[in-house]
């Protein structure tokens, strides 16, 4: 049975070293130790964190079908295998905290060189806890992504809750969050590339409906953070992502801590997860509320 305490949780917006694996742990690192000295018990951080979200405002050129892509390659090299010595750093620093952890990258398989996937990785203090690859790439990520099997969309409980979630535009994917929903999420973690105002009227609505807590977290990511050798023209004067981390309530979604803008830092909040309860005690999406009897085409 879990737990019903509260659990403070950071979302970590941040801004990754680019196409460098090593100093992205590196920095991981260092956060998780910052989250924990600030009392957190869960740390998210964004979407594709290492080494790097593809963005559309820079990725256009590899839509052209060549064989010689530096950029790809690049990416490739500095992406991280699951189970694998960059996984294990940072399950290491989830141990020394006393920590769990939440973190997009880009998977790579080095026996089988070849496709890359948006995976979200769940850690704790015992080591990987759960692996989700995205379901379906979002437009341009297609020319980056392979599709996610869909084969591991579950909730894991762990000592500081149920955690459940999805990788950015999958949580506009209805069957997508039903699915997940039916593990009993009481957190519910969303790295993500989206720094619109429309998602965070997203990101509110899932609270609602989940009767989780929800932790969104985008990258920031200005020109000038860009490596003098990337492959591809960069504006250093352009903001790439704006940020936007926060931390929404389950019982009016409403927004409790964030959102961060225009800069990196922690969004800290401390969330009682006795008010997902009784949020489910008005709606629960999957019990009294779920009508599968009426809406399951199965049924």
């Amino acid at each position: 049975m879990t737990e019903l305490r509260t659990v403070r949780i950071a979302a970590v917006q941040a801004t990754p070293v680019i196409l460098d694996a090593e100093g992205c742990v590196d920095k991981v690192v260092r956060l998780l130790g910052e989250a924990a000295a600030a009392g957190a018990e869960l740390a998210v951080l964004p979407e594709t964190f290492i080494p790097l979200y593809p963005s559309n405002a820079w990725a256009r050129a590899a839509a052209a079908f060549t064989h010689d892509d530096p950029l790809w390659e690049r990416l490739w090299a500095n992406s991280v295998d699951v189970p694998g010595p960059l996984v294990d750093r940072l399950a290491a620093a989830c141990a020394e905290h006393e920590l769990h952890c939440v973190i997009g990258v880009n998977e790579r398989e080095s026996d089988r060189p070849g496709t890359l996937y948006n995976t979200m990785l769940l850690l704790g203090p015992g080591g990987l806890l759960h692996k989700h690859r995205k379901l379906m790439p979002t437009h341009h990520e297609r020319l980056f992504h392979g599709i996610g099997a869909g084969d591991d969309l579950e909730v894991v409980a762990t000592g500081v809750g149920r955690i459940g979630g999805l990788i950015c535009w999958e949580n506009r994917m209805p069957l997508a969050r039903w699915a997940v929903y039916r593990g009993g999420p009481q957190i519910w973690v969303a790295p993500t590339a989206d720094d619109s105002d429309g998602w965070l009227a997203s990101m509110r609505h899932v609270a609602i409906e989940s009767g989780a807590f929800v932790v969104s977290v985008p990258q920031y990511i200005p020109g000038s953070a860009f490596p003098d050798d990337f492959p591809v023209e960069i504006d250093r004067e352009r903001i790439y992502g704006a940020g936007g981390a926060v931390v929404v309530e389950p019982s009016r979604g409403e927004v409790i801590a964030g959102p961060l803008r225009d800069e990196e830092g922690l969004v800290i909040a401390d969330c009682d997860l006795r008010v997902g309860l009784r949020a489910k005690r008005v709606f629960d999406v999957v019990g009294h509320y779920g009508r599968r009897d009426v809406l399951d085409d199965e049924a």
